[in-house]
């Protein structure tokens, strides 16, 4: 009964990752430094939640990004960071595949 409820959980914390990679995607076509600020409030954001629900390497990957961030100018972003966010995107999928 246990295992049900913590995968109910982790499917809602991949829902909402999903959903914050895909405004880490949006961010990235507007301004550098509107996307900076917000690219790196989501990266935190997933960095701290992905381990509590036992997925150590979105929160490995969301604190790369986050690093890459704090590092970045407020020139255009480098494709560095958008990898990040592409890698963040794959292992969401990948997870979530692996918990149906």
């Amino acid at each position: 009964m246990v295992d049900t409820e913590l995968d109910d959980l982790r499917r809602v914390f991949l829902d909402e990752a999903r959903e914050k990679v895909n405004e880490m995607q949006s961010a990235l076509e507007g301004s550098p430094e509107k996307a900076i600020e917000r690219l790196t409030y989501l990266a935190h954001q997933l960095k701290g939640s992905g381990g509590s629900y036992g997925y150590q390497r979105i929160s490995s990957d969301a604190a790369a990004l986050e690093d890459a961030l704090e590092r970045q100018g407020n020139d255009d972003l480098d494709a560095r960071v958008q990898q990040y966010v592409v890698n963040l995107r794959l292992e969401i999928e990948r997870c979530a595949r692996e918990l149906h």
